[in-house]
């Protein structure tokens, strides 16, 4: 007999307001607590001395995971000029000074050649894996780590601010893999300057945005009036940019039980101009269509052939939606 499950059938997105100095686990377990979810994960790690969007899903949210990772994010981070570390942040030793200050026209102009695609290599202080080990251990322990340059894209890179001569802050959108301190180590070098990140604060994560994130301490005042459900989003909402097909309860049923529906001439012509061109964990999602019964996530399916074929079911009741959740602790 499968075990079951501890905690709660909560599934959703919670989208925190990650604060200072709280790893990504760290945040993920503290807000499975407090819904006391069965199960949950992240999409797109913050290092513990970023801010911002953290996107946190619960239950059946953690299906929709792999299409947030490759999502667009945007970040606004400052610049200081004068000191280069080993970790190209503030927690960092350092290896450099200058008396070097850009103006910001000058760094302006710098960024020109960091929009688009570009080639670049991580920060030895990264979670990439390095024969077998992560990055920033090899660096913690003094082994010199060779990173090989990737493409990345990014989309703007404009200056914001500019509060004092040691001081730059820049907004950035980009696509995944992209690493902020590596276009301020860049940055700096183009210049001629010694520079690190000294804040950084993610702004969205794909449909993921500031206005829809809660603070920690919000969330846990909402749980203490019982109403932590109101920052619990669906778990179809990761999935905004995928074509939407409403199916009956019985054609929901049977993709649930893992079996394809046949659809309607009108269905596949509705369908057909919304697909696109796309990949989700390094696989072809083009056919891929999101079912939906009573509004709420039924399956993922792929299209072919006038039918759709489930690829993740999501096990959904279309009658009591999420938000329903009970908060309130446990008595005793």
């Amino acid at each position: 007999m499968a075990r079951r499950r501890k905690g709660r059938a909560v599934s959703g997105w919670v989208v925190l307001d990650k604060p200072y100095d709280l790893g990504s686990t760290q945040a993920v377990s503290r807000v499975r607590r407090l819904f006391e979810a069965q199960k949950a994960g992240h999409a797109g790690t913050l290092d513990p001395l970023a801010t911002g969007v953290l996107p946190i899903a619960l239950g059946e949210a953690t299906k929709t995971v792999p299409f947030l990772m490759d999502a667009d994010k945007a970040y606004v981070f400052t610049v200081e000029w004068g000191t280069s570390t080993a970790t190209l942040d503030r927690e960092g030793e350092v290896t450099a000074r200058s008396d070097v200050r850009p103006t910001p026209e000058a760094a302006a102009e710098a960024l020109k050649a960091f929009v688009g695609e570009i080639q670049q290599v991580p920060p030895a202080y990264s979670a990439i894996k390095v024969d077998g080990e992560r990055a920033y251990d090899l660096a913690r322990e003094g082994v010199e780590v060779e990173l090989k340059a990737r493409p990345v894209t990014i989309h703007s890179a404009e200056i914001s601010g500019a509060p004092d001569v040691d001081h730059l802050e820049i907004t950035v959108s980009c696509g995944k893999g992209t690493y902020v301190r590596s276009i301020v180590r860049d940055l700096a070098e183009a210049l001629g300057a010694c520079a690190h990140v000294s804040q950084l604060r993610r702004t969205r994560v794909g449909p993921f945005g500031e206005a829809e994130s809660i603070s920690m301490e919000n969330l846990e005042g909402l749980l203490y009036e019982d109403r932590c459900s109101k920052a619990l989003l669906p778990v179809e909402t990761a999935l905004d940019d995928i074509p939407v097909l409403a199916v009956t309860t019985e054609d929901a049923f049977r993709l649930k039980q893992g079996r394809s529906i046949v659809l309607l001439p009108r269905q596949v012509e509705t369908l057909r101009p919304l697909l696109s061109p796309r990949t989700i964990g390094g696989l072809d999602a083009s056919r891929t269509v999101l079912a939906t019964s009573g509004g709420k996530a039924a399956a993922l399916c792929e299209m072919r052939a006038g039918r759709l074929s489930p690829t993740r079911v999501f096990l959904l009741d279309p009658d009591s939606g999420e938000s329903d959740v009970d908060c309130s602790r446990p008595q005793g």
